[in-house]
Parts: structure tokens; C-alpha cells; sequence
């Protein structure tokens, strides 16, 4: 007989306020009636819960699928935008202590209310900026825009712009300048997203509690595995949204979209990202509603009593509930000496707690590795569609829907695969280490054959390759002028692509040498373009079309490579999540379990979810071929990435802390090895290790929902 049944009775007796022994005394049909009224009010409960799962995965997904679009209509570097992303960690921080030891002993149900609220007003004040900013601009030459201005793209002479079409357009430039000047609007998507952060932290502490507090134990799992399902589920459609609003305009509804140049497969395309956040955040209110209206405390369950445990188990079962019961009385007066007594609430209760925790071998090794394999895989997750984007040409759309129909489920399945496979096959604290460490080695092992999966740079002249078709020397900036447009008043800041008809990219028409254009919008051709020339005849002049030559023909093959592998390995990865946290649970004390699963949750926010978004932005950053320009000078958002030197740098970065983590794996299996006696379910049984069982319901139901929160998101989906 497995010693669930021991940890089982420990965790019940934590949480319920009746002894066990008067259950005894209660009639039929009292404990009946008690139980109709616990099942009707924890059902509507869970339905609240799962819903709000739903909302709060849903905007943590959308975030993540509208990165390149914030990036592109606030013209900021991928770093700024790491710091966005990170804000929500921040936000969580702030309270998370405050929530966790005071907050369940207030209103339950109505905090997470309060937080649901707060987290809506967060999700619109994300979209604020569109009504405040005016509206997008997107460089183009004058003649793509007014189809009555006849105007030669190369200005040999800048006469040809009549005087007051020049003056008008500095006027607005200069206007433009004075507003941007006194604000930057990336701040109210920042603060916003930190008060997201702020709202959804109640969430998931006070909603598990209280399930697990009131729900009869034969169908806890049941519950927190719906309500599990439901939050992987948020994301999907998460994506999906996000793909939706990325085909539309970002000024939809305040400009004629006729008079829009350009694609959303163009590179500054910008879709209608705020529309989204209007929707994510709707539903957060709807979502915080039922709370309100939901009782403090509900009908304790009747306990299922174990009648094959054995009298030895007997023996433990109370021991450990006394001890409990003393931890549990002693709650109230460690509550009233931190409000009073700080000192001695840290040196009584605090800082022994944090020794035993850090004295334990196996918890501060998984805990190493957690931090650095949550570092690889939330950068990877945060900056997976801007890689998509500039890796394979795909448009933000596609990205999404992508991500959302086909990677997503892949990471459910895993997840549910860890779970039934931990359950089938009855796996040990051991084994779990071992399927742990086997699902990041296949998994990261597969990320690796990602590097064969690139495409390579596209053709843009004074870039990637010369204007005469040749590869690019060094210096990009000077390269951009040749003799071919060395008689044109060209600047190479600007970022207006056409397509030649040799193939090749160039970054204006003016930069092309083109004298002449027909036609107006989206159908603009270039004529005696003295650049662009087939490489037969270099001097030979041709036509280009506007905007961005596609990319090779292999190039939309290596793409369906690249999503089949990326949907195994997030699979692989997805499997090892359950069995490394049941390892975590199992291994440490059952008193100290709710202080270490904060101490790691506060860990993997701190030194993963914050920084890791930042430092992978910087990285992507270095590998910027040309910057935009903003109206009144300095740097804006980047527009074309060395395809090559981005996949070695994401996907290396991704690997090297990935390989780290899978050495302190290792060592977390070493040491469990030493500690195993000639019995594997008695791993646990020493001092330091508590209660270290494999196959306690309970603690799976627990591991389902601190997966969800920790190791998948809703704001991290780490195992993407």
C-alpha cells in the first residue's frame, strides 16, 4: 500500500475546521443534505473559476500575440517590448505575499471578484494609446498616396515637389514632433499590463484553496482537472483572436481603408491590436460577476475514509495530523506576530522555514534548474512569433493561427500525457526525475534540428547583397548608395521596400534609381529603375512593383519542417511538466508545502519572467539590418533581421540554458539516487525529503493546477 493515503489525511486535516472525529457523530441524513448543499455551491464555484481561468489565459495569450504589433505602432526595439512583457511579473509581485498568507482568511470568492475587476481595467487601459495617439503612419512615397501628384521617385532635383506640397508635409512633421515630443503611450501598455498582473494574482491561490477546501476528495481532481482544461484552452482561442485582429487595420473605423497602401503582409502593417484587448477585457468583467454573489464559506465534505491502510500508515496518519493540527492552531497567533512582532514572526517562523527549504538538496537543485530552463523557454514563447515573422516571411496573421490551432493543443496533450502516464504506470518519485529529465533532453534535442530549418536572407540591395547581385561586404549604412543612384537625393533612413524584377529588394524606390511611376496605392509600378537589372545586364533598366520581394522558393517548405518539429518538441517538453512537479511536491516537508510552492513561484517570477523577455530582446536586437526612423528622429522598430545570425542567436540562447538546466536535472537525479534505499516508494522517508510519495491524488490534483500557473502560464506558456 503507497503512502498517498497518509498524505491524503494530512492535507484534508490542514484545511477543514471540524476534527475528524465528529464527522463520526453526524446523522445520514445530515451528512446527506450537507453533501447535496457542498456539491451545488462548489460546482457553481468551479464554473466561475474555470471561466475565469478561460478570461485570464485568454488576455495573457493575446499579449503575447500582438508583441510585433505594439512593437511596430509604438516604434520601440524588441528590448523595450521585453520589458513590457515582463511588467506583468512585476505587477504579480507586488501582492503576491500579501495574498498569500492574508488572503485566505478573508472573503475568498469576492477578492477574486476584486481581482477580476482589476484585471479588466488593466486589459483596457492596454488599449488606451489607440484613442489618444492619432492615428498610424507608414513611410511611402508621395505618388503610392495621391495618384494626381507627379512626382519622379529618384529627386535629382527637389524642385520637382512644388514648394507648397513641401511645406505642408514639414508642418505636419513638425506638428507630429510637438505631440510625440510630450508623451510616449508604450508607458499605458506597460502600466497596464502591470495591473493585470496585479488582478490576476488572487486567482489561482484562493481558487485552488477553495475547491480543495470544499470539494469531497474523490472529485477534487476531477474539478481542478477541468478547470485545467479550460485554461489551456483560453490561450487557444487567445491566438486565434490575435490572428483575427492582425488582418485588420489598425485605424479601422477611423480612416477609409481605400486609401490604405499597404498589406498586412507588408512589414509595417500594423493590425488592429487594441481590438482585442476591448474583448479580453469584457470578458474579465463578466467573468469577476458570479464572485460577488458567492458565499464565504460553503459546507464541509464528508471525509472517504481508507479502510486498506495499514496500521503502521495508521500510525503515521496520527502522528502527522496532530502535527498538523498544532501547525494549524498556530496559524493565528504567527498571523498576529507578523502584524506585530516582525522580528519575531522572521526569526521564530520565517527564516528556520527558509533553512529547512534551502537545506534540502533536491528542492534547491530543481529549483536551480526550473529557474534556468523557465529563462529558455519563456524567451523562446515570448519572441516565437516575431521569429516565425522574419524567419520563414510569414505575415502576424498566419503566425497566430498558427501557434494557436496547432501548437497549443499539442502542449495540452502533453500535459494530459505526463498526468496518465505518472498514473498508468504508477511512477515513483525516481521515475518521475527520470521522465522529467528524458522529456527535456528528446525535447531540447529536437529544438536543435531546428537549425537546419532556416531560410536565408532575403535579396535586398545594400543589405544582404550588393546592387550588382554580389553578397554584402561589411558596412551596411554606406553601402546603400551605389553609382546607379549616386545622382538621386535619396535618404537611407527611409523604409519604403519595393520589389524589382530581378528579384531583388530595395529599400525605396529613390534607392533603386527609379525616374517614373504609374498607377497609385497598392498598384504603383516603377519605371527606368536604373538599379535593377538582371544580372546579365546590370545596367539595363527595369520596373519594380511596390513593396517586398517573397522569399525563396524553399523557404515556405522549411516553414511546414519547422511547425511539425516545433509541434513534437512541444509536445516532448510538455510531457515532463507534471512529473517534475510532483517531484517538488513530493520532496519536502508537507507543513512547508504551500511556503516552498511560494518561494518557487516567487523564484521563477524573479529570475525567469522578468528578465529573461529583456536580455532574449537585446539579443534579437543585435541582429538588425535597418532600423526605422521615427518622424522626429532617433531609432524606431526594426525592420529587417540577418535571418542567419537570428536563428543562432534565438535558438542558441533557447539551447545553452536549456543544456544547463539538464545538468542540474541530472543532479537532482543523482542525489535521489544516493538517498533511495532498496525500496524506491520509501524514497522519502528521511528527514529532509518529508513525505516524498508518488502516487498521492491529492497531490496530483495539486501538481495539475500549479502546472497551469507556473510552468504554463496563462502569461508564461513555457512549455510552447
Amino acid at each position: 500500500m503507497e503512502i498517498s493515503s497518509k498524505e491524503n489525511t494530512q492535507f484534508f486535516s490542514y484545511n477543514t475546521v471540524l476534527p475528524v472525529d465528529r464527522s463520526s457523530f453526524k446523522s445520514e441524513s445530515s451528512a446527506s443534505k450537507g453533501k447535496q448543499s457542498c456539491c451545488g455551491g462548489i460546482k457553481i464555484f468551479l464554473g466561475a473559476l474555470s471561466f475565469v481561468y478561460f478570461a485570464k489565459a485568454l488576455s495573457g495569450s493575446y499579449l503575447k500575440s500582438t508583441i510585433t504589433q505594439i512593437e511596430r505602432r509604438f516604434d520601440i526595439p524588441s528590448s523595450l517590448v521585453g520589458i513590457i512583457d515582463g511588467s506583468f511579473e512585476i505587477g504579480n509581485l507586488l501582492i503576491i505575499i500579501l495574498v498569500s498568507y492574508f488572503g485566505a482568511k478573508l472573503h475568498r470568492p469576492r477578492i477574486i471578484g476584486a481581482g477580476c475587476l482589476i484585471m479588466s481595467a488593466g486589459t483596457f487601459l492596454i488599449a488606451m494609446p489607440q484613442f489618444f495617439m492619432g492615428r498610424y503612419r507608414y513611410e511611402r512615397f508621395t505618388s503610392t498616396i495621391n495618384s494626381t501628384a507627379s512626382i519622379s521617385p529618384c529627386l535629382q532635383d527637389k524642385s520637382q515637389t512644388p514648394l507648397s506640397s513641401l511645406e505642408k508635409s514639414q508642418a505636419k512633421i513638425n506638428a507630429g514632433c510637438e505631440k510625440e515630443a510630450g508623451s510616449s503611450m508604450w508607458v499605458y501598455v506597460l502600466l497596464g499590463n502591470l495591473l493585470r498582473g496585479i488582478g490576476e494574482t488572487p486567482i489561482q491561490p484562493l481558487g485552488i484553496t477553495y475547491i480543495d477546501d470544499y470539494a469531497i476528495e474523490e472529485n477534487a481532481a476531477l474539478y481542478i482537472g477541468c478547470v485545467q482544461t479550460v485554461a489551456i484552452i483560453g490561450p487557444i482561442f487567445g491566438f486565434l483572436l490575435g490572428s483575427l485582429c492582425a488582418k485588420l487595420y489598425v485605424d479601422i473605423g477611423f480612416v477609409d481603408l481605400d486609401s490604405v497602401t499597404i498589406t498586412h503582409k507588408d512589414v509595417q502593417w500594423v493590425g488592429a491590436w487594441w481590438l482585442g484587448y476591448l474583448i479580453a477585457g469584457v470578458i474579465s468583467v463578466l467573468a469577476g460577476i458570479p464572485f460577488w454573489f458567492l458565499p464565504k464559506h460553503l459546507p464541509n465534505p464528508e471525509r472517504r475514509k481508507d479502510s486498506s491502510t495499514s496500521s503502521e500508515q495508521s500510525k503515521f496518519i496520527t502522528e502527522d495530523n496532530k502535527d498538523q493540527h498544532k501547525f494549524y492552531q498556530q496559524q493565528v497567533k504567527i498571523t498576529e506576530m507578523a502584524k506585530g512582532k516582525p522580528l519575531e514572526f522572521l526569526s521564530d517562523y520565517f527564516l528556520p522555514s527558509l533553512k529547512s527549504l534551502f537545506g534540502n538538496p533536491v528542492y534547491i537543485l530543481y529549483l536551480c534548474a526550473s529557474i534556468i530552463q523557465f529563462n529558455s523557454l519563456i524567451g523562446m514563447v515570448t519572441y516565437k512569433p516575431k521569429y516565425i515573422e522574419q524567419q520563414y516571411g510569414q505575415t502576424s496573421s498566419k503566425t497566430n493561427f498558427v501557434i494557436g490551432l496547432i501548437n497549443k493543443p499539442a502542449v495540452a496533450f502533453g500535459i494530459f500525457s505526463g498526468g496518465l502516464i505518472m498514473k498508468k504506470f504508477r511512477i515513483n518519485v525516481l521515475g518521475a526525475a527520470k521522465l522529467s529529465l528524458g522529456s527535456s533532453f528528446f525535447g531540447y534535442l529536437l529544438l536543435l534540428s531546428l537549425f537546419a530549418m532556416g531560410c536565408e536572407n532575403s535579396d535586398v540591395a545594400g543589405l544582404t547583397v550588393s546592387y550588382h547581385g554580389t553578397k554584402q561586404m561589411t558596412d551596411y549604412e554606406q553601402a546603400l548608395f551605389s553609382e546607379c543612384n549616386s545622382g538621386c537625393a535619396c535618404s537611407k533612413n527611409d523604409w519604403d521596400p519595393i520589389c524589382g524584377e530581378n528579384g531583388v529588394t530595395y529599400i525605396s524606390a529613390c534607392l533603386a534609381g527609379c525616374h517614373a511611376s504609374n498607377g497609385s496605392g497598392k498598384n504603383t509600378v516603377f519605371f527606368n529603375c536604373s538599379c535593377v537589372g538582371t544580372s546579365e545586364s546590370p545596367s539595363q533598366s527595369s520596373s519594380a512593383v511596390v513593396g517586398p520581394c517573397q522569399k525563396g522558393n524553399e523557404c515556405p517548405k522549411k516553414f511546414l519542417y519547422f511547425l511539425v518539429i516545433s509541434v513534437i518538441t512541444s509536445y516532448t517538453l510538455s510531457v515532463g511538466g507534471t512529473p517534475g512537479y510532483i517531484l517538488l511536491l513530493r520532496c519536502i516537508k508537507p507543513h512547508l508545502k504551500s511556503f516552498a510552492l511560494g518561494i518557487y513561484t516567487l523564484a521563477i517570477r524573479v529570475l525567469a519572467g522578468i528578465p529573461a523577455p529583456v536580455y532574449f530582446g537585446v539579443a534579437i536586437d543585435t541582429t538588425c539590418l535597418k532600423w526605422g526612423s521615427k518622424r522626429c528622429g532617433g531609432r524606431g522598430a526594426c525592420r529587417l533581421y540577418d535571418s542567419s545570425a537570428l536563428r543562432y542567436v534565438y535558438l542558441g540562447l533557447t539551447l545553452m540554458l536549456g543544456t544547463v538546466s539538464i545538468f542540474f536535472s541530472v543532479a537532482v537525479l543523482w542525489v535521489l539516487r544516493k538517498r533511495s534505499s532498496s525500496h524506491d516508494e520509501n524514497l522519502s522517508t528521511n528527514g529532509e525529503s518529508g513525505t516524498c510519495g508518488t502516487k498521492s491524488r491529492k497531490d496530483n490534483l495539486v501538481n495539475s493546477d500549479h502546472l497551469i500557473q507556473t510552468t504554463y502560464w496563462p502569461e508564461k506558456e513555457t512549455r510552447l
